[in-house]
């Protein structure tokens, strides 16, 4: 097994895994400091069946099905959620079409987000559709001093765009959060899905947002991945946010995505 670092704001290439044959238990506690040290690891030239995908994904935690109703083409597999524009017969693969997604962390609408998410590309257009992800541990480390202390002191509401993917309770979680395992702290706020920080004035809590999201999504927090058909791709969404590009609609672009829960986002002071 190597690990290629990307030399970039995170993440790092696995090299020498089949990702659809059993592990040995040296080389997923590999994996997994791996994803805690450089927070997304990928893998090329992978071939995954449902059942393989949801096989590797237990050796990360318990991929759960997504929150989301499937549609009528999705994978067999429930624990799989397919992220595509494409229909054949009449009916949607998956969902999520071929618009720009704007920096997010999978499910913070929820009062138990996502953890891990892992996906696995099976077809990708010639041009567009790549995600972003930022490294939210180096947004908060290179917080003005005087924002960063605000920050710990606030709490802010997580809304999906569409109601009924909301909870009857709004999420709220703080905006600088302590990730569980490594115990340092990750800014948690994106465009997506924060609306508006608790207990403060409209115009105060949109000015506080404003600064805190022009500042988490800074050039030098980013890196880009130009998907491969074949990728596996693993990240932690306690520590990250991500976008997707657009791309041209009659492009075909179908990833298979399964999905690890965690617990409620907390700060240790």
């Amino acid at each position: 097994m190597e690990i290629i670092p990307t030399e970039g704001a995170l993440g790092a290439e696995i090299r020498g895994v089949d990702v659809a044959a059993p592990l040995e238990p040296k080389q997923v506690a590999i994996l997994r400091g791996a994803i805690l040290e450089y927070l997304l690891i990928f893998f090329r030239d992978q071939r995954l069946t449902d059942e393989a995908q949801v096989r590797f994904s237990r050796y990360f935690g318990h991929p759960e099905p997504h929150v989301r109703q499937r549609s009528e083409g999705d994978s067999s597999a429930r624990e799989i959620f397919v992220v595509s524009n494409v229909s054949e017969n009449g009916k949607p693969l998956g969902a999520l079409g071929h618009g720009e997604l704007t920096f997010h962390s999978d499910l913070s609408y929820l009062p138990r987000p996502g953890s891990l998410s892992i996906v696995y590309a099976v077809e990708v257009p010639l041009d567009g559709g790549d995600t972003q992800w930022a490294n939210a541990y180096a947004a908060y480390d290179a917080l003005p001093p005087d924002l960063r202390e605000r920050a710990l002191e606030l709490k802010a509401v997580h809304r999906h765009g569409e109601d009924a993917q909301n909870p009857d309770v709004p999420a709220s979680h703080p905006i600088v959060r302590t990730h569980p395992e490594t115990k340092r702290r990750a800014t948690y706020v994106s465009p997506q899905f924060t609306r508006h920080i608790e207990g403060l004035p409209r115009e105060e809590s949109d000015a506080v947002l404003e600064s805190l999201l022009r500042h988490v999504t800074r050039p030098e927090f980013v890196w880009t991945h130009k998907w491969r058909p074949g990728d596996v791709v693993i990240w932690d969404n306690r520590c990250t946010m991500h976008r997707r590009e657009p791309f041209l609609p009659s492009e075909r672009r179908i990833l298979k995505r399964t999905q690890m829960f965690g617990d409620a986002p907390f700060l240790e002071l």
